[in-house]
């Protein structure tokens, strides 16, 4: 008897995390498929950033700037592909879906709002870090800067908490922005160009004040650039903001907060929506 109510009590839980990472791989699988059926998306998507990029590199060399600054300039083009797909491909996700008439069949459905939002997240980051690698490589090619990692597991995990923050406070962004209605759309112009500034993406962060660092440091994208940047570009420490442990720890604290968060608002909408019946109609 005591057997039987062990095994009663698991398989609901192993149910629900089998309908979790199957709603992940459910939601992830259009965003990676679409890499081959819109090839010219990825074009464009590559093109016009570098684009972008080589304008701060003709700047810098126009100057005489230090030949790391090349090496940021290229760093910050390839991270800025993440920045752009949180906040068009995830912060403003729900909105979209709503004006569509679809966040009412996510609402309904009996996976949970965490694994959709998750599932796309890691369908854009699949799409996004192949279109980031082959900035970072076309860049440092075209422009010849040197990069040298000599600790490639610090590196890594900088990488994947950054992400982590990163898509933890897009997804919370996805409540917050279905909240604000139509104003969406504005906020998400508005987020897109003071980011670049606050997180540094063509200059290192610490040639700001200190306290507007500090403050920038909340936006994932500030430690994580900064990090990235001691570790692989040579003598990028001599322009690092704090050291790269000390950056490690605030990501992993920020991953933490951000997701945790995301999890708030996300079952606070659900349980809005279901009660209230007001999330789901389009306010046109």
């Amino acid at each position: 008897m005591r057997d039987d109510r062990v095994l009663a009590e698991r398989v609901p839980k192993a149910r629900s995390a089998r309908l979790f990472f199957m709603t992940v791989i459910g939601r992830a699988y259009p965003r990676i498929i679409a890499l081959k059926r819109e090839k010219s998306w990825l074009a464009f998507d590559i093109l016009l950033p570098l684009i972008g990029v080589a304008a701060y590199v003709f700047v810098y060399r126009a100057l005489d700037a230090p030949e790391a600054y090349i090496g940021f300039v290229i760093l910050g083009g390839a991270m800025t592909a993440f920045w752009l797909n949180v906040l068009w491909g995830m912060s403003s996700q729900l909105y979209w879906e709503r004006e569509s008439g679809n966040l009412v069949l996510y609402i309904m459905a009996p996976a949970p709002m965490m694994a959709i939002l998750l599932g796309m997240a890691l369908g854009g980051m699949t799409a996004t870090t192949l279109r980031a690698g082959v900035i970072l490589v076309l860049g440092s090619l075209l422009f010849g800067v040197e990069l040298s990692v000599q600790a490639w597991l610090p590196l890594l995990a900088v990488f994947l908490l950054s992400l982590a923050a990163l898509y933890g406070m897009g997804m919370m962004f996805a409540s917050l922005f279905l909240l604000f209605g139509r104003e969406a759309w504005h906020w998400v112009n508005l987020l897109q160009e003071p980011v670049y500034l606050l997180s540094g993406f063509y200059f290192p962060v610490r040639s700001l004040a200190y306290w507007v660092a500090v403050l920038a440091s909340f936006i994932p994208l500030t430690l994580g650039l900064d990090a990235m940047r001691q570790l692989v570009i040579p003598d990028g420490e001599r322009y690092g903001f704090l050291p790269v442990s000390v950056e490690l720890a605030g990501l992993a604290v920020l991953s933490v907060v951000f997701i945790a968060a995301a999890k708030f608002l996300l079952d606070y909408l659900e349980r809005l929506a279901k009660q209230e019946a007001r999330l789901t109609e389009s306010r046109k």
